[in-house]
């Protein structure tokens, strides 16, 4: 949650919460954990509730619209059926660039130094989505 800032802007928000809360600060951040601890409850009754109605052992992620369209209403033929046109599109995009990088590298000044071998990767439309 916090990844992206650095200690002096931490130290800052600490600060300036302080400030405004002063000492009521551990009683907001008490206030804050139990509305966290709500909303999980919430949100783990609700998942519950609609594994019930439906059957099926639902998890958290699989409430985002396309986890559950792909993991309970489409079958693995129906979902090759609707890859494999992007899929072969993906997968001609990818040569045409791996062309174009062959072809800049061939007219940088390092085309002559030797470079260890890559292995190669087969990448799919879903690593692009």
């Amino acid at each position: 949650m916090f990844e992206n800032l650095n200690a002096w802007e931490f130290a800052g928000l600490l600060l300036i919460a302080l400030l405004i809360f002063g000492e009521r600060l551990p009683k907001v951040i008490g206030d804050g954990m139990r509305m966290l601890r709500s909303l999980r409850a919430m949100a783990n009754n609700a998942t519950g509730d609609l594994s019930r109605e439906l059957g099926t052992d639902i998890k958290l992620e699989d409430l985002n619209p396309k986890n559950f369209v792909r993991k309970h209403i489409l079958s693995e033929e129906d979902e090759a059926a609707l890859r494999r046109p992007l899929q072969n599109l993906y997968d001609d995009v990818k040569k045409d660039v791996a062309h174009v990088k062959d072809a800049a590298d061939l007219n940088s000044p390092l085309a002559g130094a030797s470079s260890p071998a890559q292995p190669a990767v087969k990448a799919s439309y879903d690593d692009a989505t």
